[in-house]
């Protein structure tokens, strides 16, 4: 069997905990001793933090890998050192490595990829590596590694069948990616940031705080990305950064890649010209096609919905068109509130059984169309407004990306 064909198959195989990926590790040599590491967990922002840290680590002179998920276009894209994805064949002879380990263990697809990245980036003879945590924290594969440093992005209503029920319980959850004496910055308000504060002080965690020791102010729209300053309350430093990324909730997550970067020894001058280069496709990345433009989104709970919508507001990207699918798990009527409204909206499904029927959301999106292939309802959105924004699900994005390579659809679990 195709060894990636073996590894997706073990897609819908969801399992939390850390004895397999500790145990799979150790048989493989622990490659995740081999380098020093930052986690960075959280609801939302992620993976922009993950890749900007990454960018600036680069910029500071360090050999970076960088793991991320879930991919858009090609599995390759999840693992990558000095900016560039695993090569195909690399990739292929890593996973026979590691497939009998993972077979005799039981282990999932994410700890599988995991242990894959964490090998790759010790034979590749890494400096750093920035994990991005797949889901929760405590008991998420990337945990078994020892961080020189954790995020949490923010802490929001998703995945609360698995971590919740209430904010709380997920804040304890991404919390578990702290360790006494290491540093962890956070983005959190309210409920949330009062849990990761007392997870912090039980662990002897020093936490800083976005709104408390770091403030990020004047957040300006660039014709091609946004500007922010970033004020440290401790030293009284500023610094007026600029990003190529859309959105002002963009402005929070380079805050953090930012100060992580600082945390890790990057000079200012590292940092800037990392957050320069940093990139993060999918989250409102812009396309042209077919005499149009496109923005692709990856919003996929209630608060990416709601940071969509101030976005296109803030960059003057309304009125347009609106391409969504929506995962079954999700909660439809708060996302459908944020996005209703906007413009003309064309309902579809990504090539999963994790995928909502568009048929169902109807309801909450009157006067909405109904086109099953993606493709066709991203025609027909072009054919309702010359700006068509796809968002609703990663999955969604990565198909569309897809269909416009010539590439078929590829089923997605994770």
């Amino acid at each position: 069997m195709d060894p990636l064909v073996w590894l997706y198959a073990r897609q819908s195989q969801l399992t939390l905990g850390l004895e397999r990926i500790r145990a799979l590790l150790a048989r493989l040599g622990h490659p995740e001793e081999a380098y020093p590491v930052a986690l960075v967990g959280g609801t939302n922002g992620k993976g922009t933090v993950a890749r900007a840290l990454a960018a600036i680590l680069e910029e500071a002179g360090l050999e970076v890998g960088l793991y991320t998920s879930p991919h858009l276009v090609a599995f390759s894209e999840r693992i990558q050192v000095r900016g560039k994805p695993i090569p195909e064949g690399t990739l292929l002879a890593l996973l026979e490595e590691v497939r009998p380990h993972a077979e005799a263990l039981g282990a999932s697809f994410f700890e599988a990829a995991t242990a894959l990245a964490l090998l790759h980036f010790a034979q590749e003879g890494v400096e750093f590596a920035v994990l991005e945590v797949g889901l929760g924290g405590r008991l998420d594969a990337t945990n078994a590694a020892e961080p020189a440093l954790s995020v949490v992005t923010n802490i929001g209503h998703d995945h609360l069948e698995v971590l919740g029920p209430t904010l709380k319980d997920v804040a304890r959850e991404k919390a578990g990616i702290f360790r006494g004496g290491t540093p962890a910055l956070t983005a959190a308000k309210g409920e949330g940031l009062a849990a990761l504060k007392a997870e912090a002080r039980a662990r002897g965690t020093p936490l800083w705080v976005l709104g408390e020791d770091f403030q990020v102010e004047g957040v300006e729209a660039l014709p091609e990305g946004l500007a922010f300053t970033l004020r440290l309350e401790r030293t009284g430093e500023a610094l007026r950064l600029a990003a190529r990324l859309l959105g002002p909730h963009q402005a929070e997550n380079l805050a953090l890649a930012a100060l992580a970067g600082r945390f890790l020894g990057a000079s200012w001058e590292a940092v800037e010209a990392g957050l320069r280069q940093a990139e993060n496709p999918g989250r409102l990345q812009h396309l042209a096609h077919g005499g149009g433009e496109l923005l692709l989104d990856g919003a996929h709970n209630p608060e990416g919905a709601q940071a969509l919508k101030e976005a296109l507001r803030f960059h003057g990207l309304l009125p347009a068109a609106f391409v969504l699918a929506f995962s079954r798990d999700k909660d439809h009527a708060a996302m459908a509130e944020a996005l209703r409204g906007l413009g003309p909206v064309v309902l579809t499904r990504y090539a999963s059984p994790r995928s909502q029927d568009p048929r169902a959301l109807l309801p909450l999106f009157p006067g909405a169309q109904v086109e099953e292939d993606p493709m066709r309802a991203l025609e027909r959105a072009l054919g309702l407004a010359d700006r068509v924004v796809v968002a609703g699900s990663l999955y969604l994005v990565g198909e569309v990306l897809r269909g416009l390579k010539g590439l078929p659809p590829e089923e997605r679990w994770q």
